[in-house]
């Protein structure tokens, strides 16, 4: 007798689904059963989903695919519609099993009328109801909460939190792999070392964890009488928690076993599809997290350990100084860039400050910018003047990065620089510039100016560029900073606004604590008060900081606060006339009058231009302010290497120059014209708590 009878017998039909194909076989009982005629038939997915109720035949693609993983039996009850889709004819019990994986696949199963259901009326099987709408609002809230998890610990922490509607687990635990062993990576409501016996198990071990991740199949044990006869080698671990139920459900990433979730219940269980369909559900987004959180750690250990290999301690002490330095990488990724900062002891005693950024926040950059560190430690450590530094330090990276293929999207990269080299006996200062912000100082008296310092071209984009040096003198009690554009152009700020953030900053510090500066410093752009970690606003930063800062230590002073500034305006460079002026207004920024500031940066105005335009050298400008505020005196000199001393004359009403020393004559309270050996100095003062003079007859 064939089975297709023995089944019509007991009003049965058998039916085959083929996803492949997107057909649909049924039998002669089969089609009965479907509102069709008592015939064998072959319908398309679209034809016989006709038949179904619509919220039935979504669900039984679920229930199908649980089975798949599981390796189980599809179980669903299916309303048949009338052929409007308007009536409810009967409702059908399915048990099928699928032959088949990686969604593609045949179900080959049985139908059979469980219950008529009067034309009209709109029935619907107990899990279509509130349970189900409760079910997916969980998994909508259990997905958001894991995916935001960013660490192993808080995956579990997320786990252990998740209350399943009608069915919440009283203990849950995560098993991982590690070689042949199985271990438990976290855990939740169980006491300190009740996880001792499961914490280093063979994957041998006749445990439901262990067999899962041999098998990748989840095991349901909804009575302890079921674990105890399947798994009587370790029942005596698991009775003594006092459970009646427990879930195993593989950790499945990409095709791969990770691991193992265990979700033991205080109450029976009986392991509906639904609640299979939950558990499992979880498990797959539990799975996604952790593996997630477990690249995330292994980035930022990664990060942590390039960071921290990268950045040197800053040595030894100075004498008469103090030094303090900070490195924020960029948020995001690996967190390693191309910024960095270096203090190198030289030959002569003296030592080196670097700062520099290489182009790129990516591992590339990081490992141009560790190169990049070592040639410069080792051309300084020959004794190699600034400018000699940053020359070869420019060919070696032109060197290095010239040779990528056309093909090759990684295209050449330059990296901007400061070197210095200071002498801790007196301070003075001498500073090589590629492509790098200036340096500021900030004086005792908390005045802030940004240094104007000659420069070239950044690193690496042409092999024989120059580096003019320039030199200045760091005055005891006075701080200088140098650092990357990312501490001052971030958060759509210019040079001009971000250098105006970070005075005021440094302006209002009132003590010379470097370490909690550095930390102002680097909090104004919302970053930690830490050398190597990010914080959680990290992701507010557009580019990696690097930050250096050298404060000689005061000494008493016999006339009160000193502030003082001193630049080179060279023959090729007088455009930078206008940085003279912008120096000196920032030095006499609290100056009583301001009649005084506007004829002391026209006299600097008219002596620097005579410089330029009637000798064959540079222009060394000075200027210090001293005494009391109210009663200070400032003296300009303006320095040249011709033996040339300036006359007075009487221009014309048209003429264009001429009126130099007739201005200083008229506006200054003493000046003077003094030989110095090869070359003279100019020199004017004025004093605060003076009358002004005027030009008005000029």
């Amino acid at each position: 007798m064939r089975t297709e009878d023995v089944l019509a017998a007991i009003d049965t039909g058998l039916w085959r689904w083929d996803n492949a194909s997107g057909t649909v076989a049924f039998d002669a009982e089969a089609a009965r059963l479907v509102g069709l005629p008592a015939e064998q038939i072959t319908l398309t997915e679209a034809a016989a989903r006709a038949r179904f109720h619509p919220v039935d035949w979504n669900e039984i693609h679920g229930i199908v695919q649980l089975a798949v993983a599981e390796g189980t039996v599809a179980e669903a009850r299916l309303r048949i519609m009338s052929e409007d889709g308007r009536q409810v004819l009967r409702t059908v019990r399915s048990r099928s099993r699928p032959l088949g994986a990686d969604g593609s696949y045949q179900l080959i199963g049985t139908i059979q009328e469980v219950a008529e259901s009067p034309p009209g009326a709109a029935a619907r099987t107990p899990v279509t109801g509130d349970w189900r709408r409760s079910r997916e609002a969980f998994l909508l809230d259990a997905g958001r909460a894991l995916a935001e998890a960013r660490s192993t610990a808080e995956v579990l922490r997320v786990a252990a939190s998740l209350s399943m509607p009608g069915f919440s687990p009283d203990g849950l635990a995560v098993f991982g792999v590690a070689g042949d062993r199985l271990t438990t990576i976290g855990h939740h409501g169980h006491k300190p070392g009740d996880e001792d016996p499961f914490r280093d198990m063979p994957l041998e071990t006749d445990y439901p964890a262990a067999e899962v991740v041999r098998t990748g199949r989840a095991i349901y044990l909804p009575t302890p009488e079921e674990y105890r006869t399947r798994f009587p080698a370790t029942w005596p671990l698991a009775e003594g928690f006092g459970r009646r139920s427990w879930a195993f459900v593989p950790l499945v990433v990409a095709g791969r076993t990770m691991g193992a979730w265990m979700a033991g219940f205080a109450h029976p269980v009986a392991f509906t599809p639904d609640e299979r369909s939950v558990l499992t559900t979880v498990a797959r987004m539990l799975a996604q997290a952790l593996a997630r959180a477990g690249v995330e750690e292994s980035e930022r250990a990664l990060s942590d350990g390039l960071q921290r290999s990268m950045m040197p301690t800053l040595g030894p002490d100075i004498p008469g100084m103090t030094v303090a330095a900070r490195y924020v990488p960029t948020g995001g990724g690996l967190q390693v860039g191309g910024d960095w900062y270096d203090m190198i002891p030289l030959p002569s005693g003296r030592f080196a400050l670097v700062i520099g950024d290489v182009q790129g926040h990516d591992v590339r950059a990081a490992g141009l910018m560790g190169q990049l560190r070592i040639a410069l430690r080792a051309y300084a450590s020959e004794g190699h003047r600034p400018d000699a530094v940053l020359s070869r330090a420019s060919r070696f990276l032109h060197g290095i990065t010239d040779t990528y293929a056309p093909e090759d999207h990684s295209s050449p990269r330059f990296a901007t620089c400061l070197y210095l080299e200071v002498d801790p006996a007196d301070g003075t200062v001498e500073l090589a510039r590629a492509g790098h912000p200036e340096p500021a100082v900030r004086m005792p008296d908390g005045t802030v100016l940004v240094r104007t310092t000659a420069g070239g071209l950044p690193l690496g984009i042409d092999p024989d560029t120059d580096y003019p040096t320039s030199r200045l003198a760091l005055e005891p009690g006075e701080t200088l900073m140098v650092c990357t554009d990312g501490l001052i152009e971030t958060g759509g700020h210019d040079l001009d606004s971000g250098w105006a953030r970070l005075r005021s900053i440094m302006e209002q510090h009132a003590t010379l604590d470097l370490e909690k500066l550095a930390d102002e410093l680097v909090q104004a752009v919302h970053g930690p008060p830490s050398h190597h970690t990010t914080g959680p606003l990290s992701d507010r930063r557009e580019d990696d900081i690097a930050l250096l800062l050298l404060s000689r230590e005061p000494i008493a002073a016999e006339t009160g606060p000193v502030r003082s500034t001193a630049l080179t305006v060279a023959q090729a460079e007088p455009e930078r006339i206008a940085g003279t002026r912008r120096q000196l207004r920032e030095l006499l920024h609290d100056w009583a009058d301001r009649d005084q500031v506007d004829s002391a940066v026209l006299m600097v105005s008219e002596m620097v231009t005579n410089v330029l335009v009637h000798t064959d050298g540079d222009a060394l400008l000075t200027a210090r302010a001293s005494g009391p505020v109210g009663a200070r005196r400032l003296r300009v000199e303006v320095t040249d290497v011709s033996d040339e001393l300036p006359h007075k004359r009487r221009p014309g009403e048209m003429a264009s120059s001429g009126r130099g020393l007739l201005l200083m004559e008229m506006l200054a309270h003493s000046w003077g014209v003094d030989p110095r050996g090869e070359g003279k100095s100019i020199w004017f003062e004025l004093y605060e708590d003076a009358p002004p003079a005027t030009y008005d007859d000029l």
